[in-house]
């Protein structure tokens, strides 16, 4: 809760920093890098700092906790904090280097703002900035206590035991620790991040979700190749989709994430796209498993059914349960798919229970556009739960 001496003052300067946040979170990352080099190396993603999203995630998760902690002063916007966190934990981040950002974030502001940063402007934002670190910083000290594993200390050794095509740009990778042990529990829906060392010494880090079996003794993880065009081509992906084989070892850390099957019996939409329906398969493990009769409606959309990785598998997963439903969208379905529709996702052609529990995983388009129509199909907002591969430049939707 901020306090009532700098509430009146983020109110009246948060529409000039939001105005220039784009230009503070820019100059930040040069001064943080030009101080660490190795956070830039080995902490965060190259790509993501090179086409923005990282700066645009940074300076929507600032301006909408801001925004937050005015529109609603006694609560905690807890759901935008749990993705943060997780994704933190799953990076390694540490309470100290909070003091880090701190350091070169308002150095920044200062530069950017000048003379606008009076010591009321600054005493305030600095405010805004402990109590969101604060929360990070307990998020993630639980998240580390509930891995067993001490705060940063979360990468182990595992070893490649299969590797399967599973589309032409995605490969399927089983995972178990090199001492032989089982790989460990995990939730449906949660990810390990994967730290590959790189030619030029690089130690980048990306994370992926667990797609395989809950409680089986081996993890699998799926990787799209992130290919170039538009964007920068992915440099983790590709170096796993070129090089890394059966009998390989791989750094992989502990499991995090917050998108998780719920426990209970009401209905459940699972609605991916492309990639995005990896968190969905553990989570259709989970219920077959338990032999669940919840009623759930599996949507995936994707550019051709060969596209679609894990479509067989996906497809029986939907056939053992009793009360599942398939529905499948493809831009182009060819003679393959005779049950797909042609197109993108309809969400308003569904048959949606009431109390629904909506879980959504793809592309942010596709995620928008289902979101808003479940919203003017009623569902509450608080009902439908997202997955972001990447920087969440979604923040404050919630």
């Amino acid at each position: 809760m901020l306090s009532e001496r700098s509430a009146p003052v983020i109110r009246a300067t948060l529409p000039a920093v939001g105005a220039a946040i784009g230009e503070i979170t820019q100059l930040f990352y040069a001064k943080l890098f030009d101080d660490r080099p190795e956070l830039l190396r080995d902490l965060f993603n190259r790509g993501n700092q090179a086409n923005g999203e990282q700066k645009r995630a940074l300076a929507g998760s600032i301006a909408a906790f801001a925004g937050m902690l005015l529109e609603h002063p006694d609560a905690r916007p807890d759901a935008m904090l749990a993705r943060i966190a997780n994704k933190h934990a799953s990076l390694g981040v540490t309470s100290d280097q909070y003091k880090l950002v701190h350091h070169h974030l308002f150095a920044a502001i200062g530069e950017i703002l000048g003379d606008a940063v009076t010591q009321d402007v600054a005493d305030a934002w600095d405010e805004v900035y402990w109590l969101m670190a604060n929360a990070l910083i307990a998020a993630e000290t639980r998240l580390y206590q509930e891995a067993g594993t001490a705060e940063g200390e979360i990468w182990r050794q595992m070893r490649i035991v299969e590797r399967r095509e599973e589309s032409a740009d995605a490969v399927s990778f089983t995972l178990r620790h090199t001492d032989g042990l089982p790989a460990g529990p995990f939730c449906p829906g949660q990810y390990v991040s994967v730290r590959a060392e790189l030619p030029d010494g690089a130690r980048q880090i990306r994370q992926y979700s667990l797609s395989g079996t809950p409680g089986a003794e081996e993890w699998r993880i799926t990787v799209k190749r992130v290919r170039g065009g538009d964007r920068p081509q992915g440099e983790v992906s590709s170096w796993l989709h070129e090089h890394a084989r059966a009998g390989d070892v791989l750094a992989v850390s502990a499991p995090f994430g917050d998108l998780v099957l719920p426990d209970g019996d009401g209905p459940l939409l699972l609605a991916s796209a492309g990639i995005g329906t990896t968190p969905m398969l553990p989570m259709l493990h989970r219920l077959a498993a338990e032999n669940s009769d919840r009623r759930v409606t599996v949507v995936h959309a994707d550019r051709t059914p060969a596209d679609h990785a894990h479509r067989d598998e996906l497809r029986r997963l939907v056939r053992a349960l009793p009360n599942a439903t398939l529905r499948l969208w493809y831009e182009e379905p060819g003679d393959n798919a005779p049950e797909a529709s042609r197109g993108q996702v309809d969400v308003t052609a569904l048959d949606l229970p009431e109390g629904l529990t909506a879980y959504l995983c793809g592309p942010l388009p596709f995620m928008r556009a289902a979101r808003g129509d479940l919203l003017r199909r009623g569902v509450p907002a608080q009902d439908i739960h997202y997955e972001v591969f990447g920087p969440d430049l979604w923040l404050g939707q919630d």
